[in-house]
């Protein structure tokens, strides 16, 4: 049986003030697709930021209902940050019945729709299907799939084109307390998926262009982002996102414009998780 799941579609940051982390982003010279309003029981809307193959995604909760106590639940216990990735998948159904059969456990398989605001300010439905890791077979974090009814109403043209030249993930990472084992279980999650030693840590191959997961023990995490207040970014989830640039003097001049002095790193800016809603962000060069 073949492993439906081939690498990262999007990752996404829940946040406490979804208009806040919105102009937070756009000052980082992100592109925002316009608001996203979900189903009333939902209760939450998004924003997009989309690259040619992959994207990020603000989420915030405007009311609590049923359908978002969990999310709810964790932004409360574990603050606002990047708590999620969505893996690329055929389709939903496949992938739930051929998991099964690999013995990897998924939940809540399930379809919606939500309106899409368009630019030029009529509006489309984009729809999904979704599927659910099992919380026993993710480390930490929260990690499902996602198949994508309608790419053409999600990758518009006008949102892929950013101030910054920002062009797509390059890595998600996160704290381990024991990088090894953690790295072995998500590496399962996806049909490409190994392991590999790094500084401090293991990187996760994800698949072919995808960006890789990359999971640090704490002093090695601190050491790549100098005087990061680590307990700003999400408990039990992920806390960086590094973005791939065409022109970093491009990504320099939007931090400056915006008054953020950035942190150096050895690969390239980082802006600290204060400006971006609980998220490390890392600019490096494509």
């Amino acid at each position: 049986m073949s492993h439906p799941v081939k690498g990262i579609d999007h990752c996404f940051a829940l946040v406490q003030d979804l208009d806040k982390a919105a102009e937070q982003f756009a000052a980082l010279g992100f592109t925002l697709s316009p608001r996203g309003l979900h189903s009333e029981a939902k209760g939450s809307a998004n924003y997009t930021i989309m690259f040619p193959d992959d994207y990020f995604e603000l989420l915030g909760l405007l009311r609590a209902t049923p359908l978002n106590a969990a999310r709810g639940k964790a932004l409360e216990e574990q603050g606002q940050g990047l708590h999620a990735i969505a893996c690329r998948i055929g389709t939903a159904e496949a992938a739930a019945s051929q998991l099964a059969e690999l013995g990897i456990g998924t939940h809540g398989l399930g379809s919606f729709e939500r309106p899409v605001p368009l630019p030029d300010g009529g509006s489309a439905i984009a729809a999904f299907s979704t599927v659910v890791f099992d919380a026993a077979e993710v480390p930490f974090g929260s990690v499902f799939m996602c198949q994508h009814k309608t790419p053409e109403t999600v990758w518009l043209p006008e949102l892929l084109t950013h101030a910054n030249t920002a062009c797509g993930l390059d890595a998600i990472l996160a704290l381990s307390e024991d990088p090894e084992a953690d790295g072995r279980r998500f590496a399962r999650l996806w049909a490409d998926g190994a392991v590999s030693p790094t500084n401090g840590g293991v990187t996760v191959s994800t698949g072919d262009n995808s960006a890789p997961l990359v999971l640090l023990k704490r002093d090695e995490m601190q050491a790549r982002y100098p005087g990061v207040d680590m307990s700003l970014t999400p408990k039990g989830a992920f806390a960086a996102l590094r973005v791939k640039v065409a022109d970093p003097s491009a990504a320099k001049q939007c931090l400056k414009d915006a008054g953020i002095t950035p942190i150096s790193t050895s690969s390239g800016l980082a802006v600290a998780p204060q400006d971006a809603s609980g998220v490390i962000v890392e600019f490096v060069s494509a």
